[in-house]
């Protein structure tokens, strides 16, 4: 975790093009953020636009109070005044509460991928849901 989520890693991704940073705040207090990014044409989406939400987190002492929540509104309310038609994500599929929401938010599996970390390969689902029905 140190080594992929340093300080410098992640100033590089926010000076990036295509990024878009939001950050979740209780006056100064940090509480999550989230990442979107022009991701990849993905052959599984028949050259419909997408936005890739490529991180999203809430701290823990957040969870279940609304955070996860209003970031994922602001995503796709960013998607539909991008005109994306598709948005979607990868998740690790043990994280059976991510993937739990994810799916009230009407995200679907369509595909697998390796996801490495540190020296650990693990197994990402990639959901998606149509951004003209959220």
């Amino acid at each position: 975790m140190n080594e992929q989520f340093n300080r410098e890693s992640l100033i590089k991704e926010v000076g990036a093009p295509g990024n878009l940073f939001l950050l979740a705040l209780d006056g100064e207090a940090p509480l999550g953020y989230v990442r979107i990014r022009e991701g990849e044409k993905r052959s599984e989406f028949n050259n419909h636009s997408s936005i890739e939400i490529a991180r999203i987190y809430a701290t823990q002492s957040s969870i279940g109070k609304g955070v996860g929540k209003a970031l994922m509104q602001e995503c796709i309310r960013i998607a539909k005044e991008m005109n994306r038609d598709i948005i979607w994500l990868g998740v690790w599929e043990k994280n059976d509460r991510a993937i739990e929401f994810y799916r009230k938010w009407g995200f679907e599996k369509f595909a697998e991928h390796d996801f490495v970390l540190g020296n650990d390969v693990q197994t990402d689902w990639l959901m998606s849901r149509k951004v003209e029905n959220l």
